[in-house]
C-alpha cells in the first residue's frame, strides 16, 4: 500500500512538473500585457496632449484675439516640439535605452502642462506647449518601438495597435474633461481661466505614466545590443518561455550588428526601401486630413450652425466612435492582415470625405450629413491608418536600425501633421469647407494606391524577417 501510495504521488509530482514546463514555455501572457498597457499610457498621453487643443482653441482665439494664421499657429505649435522629440528619440533611445527616454517624455509632459496652466502671455503658452511636443514625440516613436521590440510575432500587430488604443483613449477622455471644464460656468470664466484648467489637467496621468515606467523591464533588442544577453533572456524568457526566448536570442544576436549604427546605413539598398514606404506611409496618414477634424472638431461642428455646447458633445462622439473602432481594428490586426485594413479603411475615407464636401458645396451641413459622414470617416481611420501606420514603421526595420529609422519616420510624420493643422484653418478661409474636404479626399484616393502597390503583408513575420523581405 505504502508503496501505491509512493507511486502516486510520484506520478502527481511528474504531472505539476510538466505543467510547469509546459506553462514556463508559454510565457506569460500578463507579464507581456503589463508591459504593453504601460507602454500605452505614453500613447494615451500623446492622444491626450495633442487633442486637449480642440476644446481650448476657441477660447484662445477670443483671450488673444487670434488671425486664422495665428489660431493655426496656436493650434500646431506644440507639433515644433513633437517634430525634435520624434528626430531625436531613436539616437537619445539607442544611447541610453528605451525605458529611460519614456520616461524623459513623462517628466516633459508633467512640465508642459503645469507650464500652461498659468502662463502670463501667448509666448509662454507656446513655450510650454513646445515642451510638451517634445514629450509627445519621444512618445509617439518609442511606446510603439517598445511594444515591437517586446512582443511575439503573431501578436505584434494586436500589441502594437493596444498603443493606438492609448491614443484614442486619451483623446477620448481629453474631450470628456474639456466638456466638463467648459460646462462649469461661463463663456467669460472659460475665455479666462477654463481653457487652464483643461491643458494642467495632463498633470495627472502625466504622473501616472512616470510611476508605472518603473516596474517594466528594458527592451530586451536594446539589452541584446549592448551585449547583456543574460537581461534579455531573462525578459525573453518570462514572455516566451525558456525553449523559445533561447531560440529568439540567438537569432536577435545573428542579425545584430553591435557596432555604432551610423544614418548613412539607413540608406543602403532593402533598408532604404523600407525608410521610404515608412514615410510615405506617415505622411498618408495625416495629410488625409485626421488632425484637422481631431484638433478643430468643435469648430467644424459650429460652422455647421451647432453652439458652443453642442459642438462639443459632438466632439465626444467623435472620440467614442474613435475608440470603438480601434478595438476592431486591434481585434482583426493579426488576422485579417495590414494591407488589407489599411486598403478598406482608405477606400472608405475617400468616401466619407467626399460626402462632407459635397454636404458644405450644396449648403446641406446644418442636418446631419457632415456629422455621421465624420463619424464614419473616423471609423474608417481607426480600423486602419490610425493603429497600422505605427504597426507597419515599428516592424519593417531590422534591429540594429530600427530607432533611427522610426525616427526619421515619426519625423515626417509631425511635419505633415504641422502642416496640416497650419493650413486648415487658412484652406477654411481662403477656399471654403468643401473644397478643403476634397484636398483630403484626393489624399485618400493617393492612399489607397500607395498602399496597394507598395505596402507588402508583414503579419506574423518576426522583426528578424523583415531585412530578408525588403532585400
Amino acid at each position: 500500500m505504502c508503496d501505491d501510495q509512493g507511486q502516486h504521488q510520484d506520478e502527481q509530482s511528474q504531472r505539476r512538473l510538466q505543467n510547469q514546463l509546459i506553462m514556463g514555455n508559454q510565457g506569460s501572457v500578463f507579464f507581456l500585457y503589463k508591459i504593453t498597457l504601460v507602454a500605452a499610457v505614453g500613447g494615451l498621453l500623446f492622444g491626450y496632449d495633442t487633442a486637449v487643443i480642440a476644446g481650448a482653441i476657441g477660447f484662445l482665439q477670443i483671450k488673444f484675439d487670434l488671425s486664422p494664421s495665428m489660431v493655426g499657429w496656436v493650434a500646431s505649435c506644440a507639433l515644433i516640439g513633437c517634430v525634435f522629440g520624434a528626430l531625436f528619440a531613436g539616437a537619445l533611445s539607442d544611447w541610453l535605452g528605451r525605458k529611460k527616454i519614456l520616461i524623459l517624455s513623462a517628466i516633459l509632459f508633467g512640465i508642459s502642462s503645469l507650464g500652461i496652466a498659468v502662463p502670463s502671455d501667448l509666448n509662454w503658452f507656446v513655450f510650454f506647449r513646445i515642451i510638451g511636443g517634445l514629450g509627445i514625440g519621444i512618445a509617439s516613436m518609442l511606446a510603439p518601438m517598445y511594444i515591437t521590440e517586446i512582443a511575439p510575432a503573431e501578436k505584434r500587430g494586436r500589441l502594437v495597435s493596444i498603443n493606438q488604443l492609448g491614443i484614442v483613449t486619451g483623446i477620448l477622455l481629453i474631450y470628456f474633461v474639456n466638456a466638463e471644464i467648459a460646462g462649469m460656468y461661463d463663456e467669460s470664466w472659460n475665455v479666462e481661466t477654463g481653457w487652464r484648467w483643461m491643458f494642467g489637467s495632463g498633470i495627472f496621468p502625466s504622473v501616472i505614466f512616470l510611476v508605472l515606467l518603473f516596474f517594466v523591464p528594458e527592451s530586451p533588442r536594446w539589452l541584446a545590443k549592448q551585449g547583456r544577453n543574460e537581461e534579455a533572456l531573462f525578459i525573453l524568457t518570462k514572455i516566451n518561455g525558456p525553449q523559445k526566448a533561447g531560440l529568439e536570442l540567438v537569432e536577435i544576436n545573428q542579425n545584430l550588428n553591435t557596432e555604432s549604427v551610423s544614418f548613412s546605413e539607413i540608406f543602403k539598398p532593402g533598408i532604404r526601401k523600407a525608410l521610404v514606404v515608412g514615410i510615405i506611409l506617415a505622411m498618408f496618414s495625416q495629410i488625409t486630413g485626421i488632425n484637422a477634424i481631431m484638433y478643430y472638431a468643435p469648430e467644424i461642428f459650429k460652422s455647421t450652425g451647432d453652439g458652443s455646447d453642442s459642438a462639443l458633445l459632438q466632439t465626444i462622439l467623435v472620440g467614442v466612435v474613435n475608440f470603438l473602432f480601434t478595438i476592431v481594428a486591434i481585434k482583426y490586426v493579426d488576422k485579417v492582415g495590414r494591407k488589407s485594413l489599411l486598403l478598406a479603411g482608405s477606400a472608405g475615407m475617400t468616401v466619407c470625405l467626399a460626402l462632407i464636401g459635397g454636404a458644405f458645396y450644396l449648403d446641406l451641413a446644418k442636418g446631419y450629413l457632415v456629422l455621421i459622414s465624420i463619424l464614419a470617416y473616423i471609423a474608417f481611420f481607426a480600423l486602419s491608418l490610425g493603429p497600422l501606420t505605427f504597426v507597419v514603421i515599428a516592424e519593417i526595420f531590422p534591429n540594429r536600425t530600427r530607432g533611427r529609422a522610426m525616427s526619421i519616420c515619426v519625423f515626417a510624420l509631425w511635419i505633415f501633421v504641422f502642416i496640416v493643422s497650419q493650413c486648415f484653418p487658412i484652406l477654411l478661409q481662403s477656399i471654403g469647407n468643401a473644397f478643403t474636404f476634397w484636398i483630403f479626399m484626393l489624399m485618400s484616393i493617393g492612399a489607397f494606391l500607395f498602399v496597394w502597390k507598395f505596402i507588402p503583408e508583414t503579419k506574423e513575420k518576426t522583426l528578424e524577417e523583415m531585412e530578408k523581405l525588403w532585400l
